[in-house]
């Protein structure tokens, strides 16, 4: 009698190989329609992330008895209103500045080129090509501190529409996407519950905490440049406040930028330049950073400055931006799941130790 058997896990082990095989050689295709997929959802998923960091201030005026209603006309119409605002002040300044700012660079470089006969030409060449077409494209679409519409895609101008209004709506029904979102883990799965809300507690102290960061730094540095005579100040103040989106790089970027600059127009200032640097960068390091933070969403350097790296190989400069609260969900997931996973461990050893 022969013994007929089957190995099913060989079986499902080729077709788990011919279907990755499959998928590789048909990667054009797929990549095709995850990309449209994603260029579909993209205005979705970026008016959700804003109307989630808008809604615990909605959410602290209605707990003070505001009407809904009139909580969001407050944030809304506030939010909008300061942009335009600082639109309409600070524009027309930072666009000067942005030029003073792209001489000061290519001068930097021609005195480099001079003292110490090192050939820059190619990079002044470079860089005077691409600041010129920046400041072309700026002046295209900037004037006197309102945007102008002629120019711009009706896509790109559709998109904004969409972000702006699913945005709103995303906002008003907060609340009730929260409510199913809790109602639905807590009957499917308390751990998982649990798990959601220690990330939701994280990301809204994470954007708080950024929030308040992105304006301090703006102040501060702005006033800081200002008062050591820099030209260039409320650019930088600017930049600074931006920076903040590519974690430790950014500032560094800001403070770089301003000591060339700073170095072209005297040595007294290059040298005040670079004061501000080493006290204001260990400042914001050691007494800001943590201090708006605090010490739940406290990261190690180091793992910044990999989930950095990694997030722009992968993504580019959609990777950078997401890099540090990706971090910051990965280290909470990792803590608060480490006991399953050591758990886990065990029985495997257990299991080899019995096998």
């Amino acid at each position: 009698m022969i013994k007929n058997r089957i190995d099913f896990k060989l079986i499902n082990t080729v077709l788990l190989i011919l279907a990755v095989y499959l998928v590789y050689q048909t990667r054009d295709f797929w990549v095709g329609i995850i990309s449209l997929i994603f260029g579909i959802l993209l205005p979705f998923l970026i008016a959700f992330a804003i109307a989630y960091a808008f809604y615990p201030i909605v959410k602290k005026l209605t707990d003070k008895n505001v009407p809904k209603a009139l909580a969001m006309f407050l944030v809304v119409g506030g939010a909008f209103g300061v942009i335009c605002l600082i639109l309409a002040l600070i524009t027309p300044t930072i666009m000067s500045q942005l030029t003073s700012l792209f001489n000061g660079i290519i001068s930097f470089l021609r005195e480099l080129s001079t003292d110490y006969n090192v050939d820059f030409k190619d990079i002044q060449n470079t860089l005077s090509a691409g600041f010129n077409d920046t400041l072309e494209k700026l002046g295209t679409y900037i004037s006197n501190g309102a945007l102008s519409v002629i120019g711009i895609s009706i896509d790109y101008i559709s998109k904004i529409f969409i972000i702006l209004a699913s945005f709103v709506y995303f906002l008003a029904d907060m609340d009730k996407i929260r409510a199913f979102i809790k109602e639905y883990l807590s009957h499917k799965s308390k751990k998982i519950y649990n798990y959601v809300a220690i990330i939701d507690d994280e990301m809204r102290k994470y954007i708080v905490g950024f929030m308040k960061i992105v304006i301090i730094s703006f102040f501060e540095y702005t006033i800081v440049y200002t008062l050591i005579g820099h030209p260039n100040a409320l650019m930088l103040g600017t930049l600074a406040a931006l920076g903040n989106l590519i974690p430790y790089f950014g500032g560094i970027i800001t403070n770089v930028i301003a000591a060339v600059t700073a170095f072209v127009i005297s040595p007294a200032l290059f040298i005040k330049t670079c004061i501000v640097f080493l006290v204001f960068s260990a400042v914001d390091g050691y007494i800001i950073n943590p201090f708006v933070y605090g010490n739940s969403n406290q990261v190690h350097p180091l793992v910044v400055i990999i989930s950095v790296f990694a997030g722009g190989a992968l993504f580019g400069v959609l990777g950078i931006v997401i890099s540090l609260p990706v971090a910051i969900i990965a280290i909470a997931t990792f803590k608060y799941f480490k006991k399953d996973i050591m758990n886990m461990n065990k029985k495997r050893k257990r299991y080899k130790v019995i096998r």
